[in-house]
């Protein structure tokens, strides 16, 4: 569906009379990222997925600004408009975690509850913005030097690497991950991190108590650092829980896919 300055690609199912939940992938996702969750919960409720902008088969028909977290939520809203979709639930990994969170405080009338995978509010201060737009920039450039596939694919096996993502190279379905973001555009993904990184994001950490939605947080338990994160958030937010998921890290609905359905089950259903 085009939508004055994107071009999204999406998917809409819609399952009568139950529920609709939005879900938002991670960086280097894709519309397939929660596959395994959403055939869990398919019986139970609609859902719509899409390709966020330098993803997939997304498409920015803007300046590079629309790459950006404030045009970007505004274009998920016009979304909605456009599919009649007056609320719904919402569901967010990451990089999806962070403009889920942008959502639901700035369009807090359009979202029932939330759930946020391994997300933040951004950094509370400017030099640490900066600090983050350095890296973030770094790792821009050398996504942009991988010419060829086997690049890309050392630069995945580096960025999995990474502390928060614990062992999940020893998982069984690690290659699965890997194909599906070889599916990516190396030039659009270059655009989403310069953009819409968490350098580029404005900070959220102040209005989290004005917060009226209900969030459920999820973090890894081996993933100290968005533990840390979230923590802090549930207890500026009097509307937030925080559930810590046994034996993962960063990417929760990939290593237990049963156990975080299981999750959004009961905070969705829970009176």
């Amino acid at each position: 569906m085009t939508l004055k300055k994107y071009k999204f690609n999406y998917y809409l199912n819609v399952n009568i009379n139950k529920p609709l939940i939005l879900f938002l992938h991670g960086f280097m996702g894709n519309i397939n990222e929660f596959d395994e969750a959403i055939e869990l919960l398919a019986e139970d409720f609609s859902y719509l997925t899409l390709d966020l902008p330098g993803h997939g088969k997304t498409q920015v028909l803007g300046s590079d600004e629309y790459y950006k977290i404030e045009p970007t939520a505004q274009a998920i809203i016009n979304l909605l408009d456009e599919l009649k979709i007056d609320k719904c639930h919402l569901i967010g990994y990451s990089m999806g975690g962070r403009l889920a969170l942008y959502l639901t405080l700035h369009f807090p009338e359009r979202f029932i509850k939330v759930v946020l995978e391994s997300a933040s509010p951004g950094l509370a201060t400017e030099p640490d913005r900066l600090e983050r737009v350095r890296r973030d920039a770094q790792i821009a450039r050398k996504l942009s030097r991988s010419i060829i596939q086997t690049d890309f694919a050392t630069f995945l096996s580096n960025w999995y690497s990474q502390p928060i993502f614990g062992s999940i190279k020893n998982h069984p379905e690690f290659e699965r991950l890997l194909e599906n973001r070889l599916q990516n555009h190396l030039t659009e993904l270059t655009k989403s991190l310069q953009f819409m990184g968490t350098g580029n994001q404005p900070s959220l950490w102040e209005k989290l108590k004005d917060n009226t939605t209900p969030l459920l947080l999820v973090a890894g338990e081996n993933d100290q650092k968005f533990r840390d994160i979230n923590t802090e958030i549930a207890n500026i937010c009097k509307l937030a829980q925080l559930k810590v998921i046994s034996n993962t890290a960063h990417n929760i609905h990939f290593e237990n896919p049963v156990e975080f359905v299981q999750n959004i089950k009961d905070f969705f259903n829970k009176q």
